[in-house]
């Protein structure tokens, strides 16, 4: 009863003074003051509901608004997401450092936590010859903080089937959110082609992450439509989502994140026929061949095309392949080239984690310079996934990359067959879809290093880790009955 007494009276008391304290700082025109409730409630859910916080970082993700996009002095950094992530990731290493068993030990052993390690240890060697350290160092601890909490944290999360769900559908719900948003916008201006590149700012920086995040839930949004456990008002609510971001992903313009859903209905089908991998292999050593061989017509007959891009969905498609007079295309190829004439003078160590942007000026050629193209290389990154690194940290910071594409699709096609058929491998199936859309718009794009794209990311990745686990093969299940 007295520490009943006791809280009834502090508490009050701390409200008062909070109130007295705001209304101080309002009259002296500072605001930021009424954030402390918030950052208390933030605080206090990263010690006693993590799980809640990490559902409400999926929710929050596709709404979060980077600084640097309101020219605020530079920073780099999204609000809300980024500094909840810093606290969980100190937390975390805390823990990880007092008690060693917080991640099951087999989730260490797995080959794709391997390459997930390799990757970070060698971007933390780069940043010592690196041009820019700052900029390196800042670049590698975000990367850190998306691998934890995104990555790590998110297993202990995931082992309750239920917050998978939660999860995706946390994500999807702020992503409808932006999709709308974005279509009302759009609409007012006619759902012409020029706009469709800002419409959906301050949420995402410009229409290609924004087309890459709705291809990468699709695949999920489309398996929920009829999934067995869910209700018909659910099954509902799935196929409005599906519609809604179908049609956010055609005005998007985004012509990368439509191949990329070519390339996962291929994926799909690969799946579902079973086709063994040693017949994939040769495919794809045969198509490399034909394009090696016959790369000088295939260069000739793309540039005959002369579609560029518009508010034609036709023509709009047939850009795709036009390398003589789309400005986006040639420019993407400038990024390329320049990412190699980096490589080749620094090939070992690369020029630094997150550096491509401040240093690739210099290296663009003259015959590859498009209408779009700055003097001072202040337009973004080297428009891929594989290059960037390439650039940045050498030839082994892009053959760590293309390992983690590989070794998670070896795992997928050995662990997918094995599967029975329910609801964990409708899930892993959605959700390495989604990994497939981002591993083909890679090629052509970068955003790994912003939240919209590392979140659901490492989140599937994760995913695909734990069903593996989940269910071993036959020689493992022995030697764990044994």
């Amino acid at each position: 009863m007295g520490r009943l007494l006791k809280w009834t009276t502090v508490i009050p008391l701390i409200c008062g003074v909070f109130i007295l304290l705001n209304a101080y700082f309002t009259a002296g025109e500072q605001y930021w003051f009424n954030l402390l409730p918030v950052v208390a409630i933030v605080v206090w859910a990263m010690f006693a509901a993590a799980d809640r916080l990490l559902i409400f970082l999926a929710f929050a993700t596709p709404l979060s608004i980077n600084l640097e996009e309101l020219d605020l002095g530079g920073i780099g950094v999204s609000l809300p997401t980024e500094p909840i992530m810093v606290g969980l990731t100190l937390l975390f290493l805390i823990k990880l450092g007092l008690e060693r068993n917080i991640i099951e030990p087999r989730i260490w052993r797995h080959p794709i936590t391997w390459v997930i390690s390799a990757q970070l240890i060698w971007m933390a060697v780069c940043i010592l010859p690196s041009t820019m350290p700052m900029v390196s160092v800042k670049y590698m601890l975000a990367r850190l903080w998306f691998v934890t909490t995104m990555y790590f944290m998110v297993s202990r999360l995931f082992e309750t089937p239920r917050n998978i769900h939660r999860f995706m559908w946390a994500y999807m719900s702020g992503m409808a959110i932006v999709v709308i948003y974005t279509l009302v916008r759009h609409a007012q201006l006619g759902f012409e082609h020029d706009p469709a590149h800002w419409v959906m700012t301050p949420f995402f920086k410009d229409h290609t992450s924004y087309g890459a995040i709705l291809a990468f839930f699709l695949p999920f949004s489309f398996s929920t439509v009829s999934f067995p456990s869910y209700s018909v008002g659910r099954k509902l609510m799935a196929a409005l989502l599906f519609v809604l971001l179908t049609v956010g992903l055609i005005f998007s313009y985004t012509r990368a994140a439509w191949l990329s859903l070519i390339g996962a209905l291929g994926m799909f089908l690969i799946l579902r026929l079973r086709i063994p991998m040693w017949l994939l292999a040769l495919g794809l050593v045969a198509g490399g061949g034909v394009l090696w061989t016959q790369q000088e017509q295939i260069t000739i007959a793309l540039e005959r095309n002369r579609d560029e891009s518009s508010d034609d969905l036709g023509k709009h498609v047939k850009s795709i392949s036009n390398i003589s007079s789309d400005a986006s295309n040639l420019e993407r190829i400038n990024r390329w080239n320049s990412a190699l004439r980096m490589w080749k003078e620094r090939p070992v160590f690369g020029w630094g984690p997150g550096t491509y942007m401040f240093q690739y000026a210099p290296f663009q050629a003259a015959e590859d310079r498009t209408i779009i193209s700055t003097n001072f290389g202040v337009q973004g990154n080297a428009h891929s996934e594989y290059f960037g690194p390439l650039s940045e940290q050498g030839v082994l910071g892009m053959l760590l990359m293309l390992a983690l594409v590989v070794v998670t699709t070896y795992t997928v096609l050995r662990l997918y067959p094995r599967m029975p058929a329910g609801a964990d491998r409708r899930i892993l199936m959605s959700a390495f879809l989604g990994l497939v859309t981002y591993y083909l718009h890679g090629a052509l794009n970068n955003f790994l290093d912003v939240d919209k794209a590392s979140v659901p990311f490492w989140a599937f990745t994760m995913l695909v880790v734990l069903m593996d686990l989940k269910y071993p093969r036959v020689k493992e299940v022995g030697v764990v009955e044994g």
